[in-house]
C-alpha cells in the first residue's frame, strides 16, 4: 500500500480527519484521537503505517516480518503495530486492520462525540 492509497482508504473511514504533524507523517484521526499514522523516514520509499490493535492481535503480528511494535507508541505500553517492510501485511489485511483500529479508537470516544459523529 502506498500512502497515497492509504491516505485515501483512510479518508473513506467515517467521520475521519486529517493531519500532517510530527515531521510530515500522515496522521488519521476519528473524534480527535489518532488511529493510523503513515511516514517515511530516511531514504525509505514504503511508509511505515501505524495502528492501533488488541493484545492479542498483537502478540500474533509483533514479530512477523516486516511488522513490528510501534516505536515510541509500544515503548509506553499501548498496542500499536508499524508496518515498516515486506513481506509485512498484504494490502487487504492492512486494511483490514486499519478498519479494526479505526472500530477500536470510534468505541472509546464518549457516547456524546460517537453520536454527534454519527458513530
Amino acid at each position: 500500500m502506498t500512502r497515497d492509497e492509504f491516505n485515501r482508504f483512510c479518508a473513506d473511514l467515517p467521520a475521519t480527519t486529517h493531519v500532517v504533524q510530527w515531521g510530515g507523517s500522515d496522521v488519521w484521526k476519528v473524534g480527535g484521537k489518532v488511529f493510523a499514522i503513515a511516514g517515511l523516514s530516511g531514504g525509505e520509499t514504503t511508509p511505515g503505517i501505524t495502528f492501533k490493535v488488541s493484545e492479542m492481535t498483537y502478540e500474533l503480528l509483533r514479530d512477523m516480518p516486516g511488522l513490528r511494535p510501534a516505536p515510541y507508541l509500544a515503548s509506553r505500553g499501548l498496542k500499536w503495530i508499524q508496518r515498516h517492510g515486506e513481506p509485512g501485511l498484504s494490502d487487504d489485511d492492512l486494511k483490514h486492520y486499519l478498519t479494526q483500529s479505526h472500530r477500536m479508537i470510534a468505541a472509546a470516544l464518549p457516547r456524546k462525540t460517537r453520536a454527534a459523529l454519527g458513530l
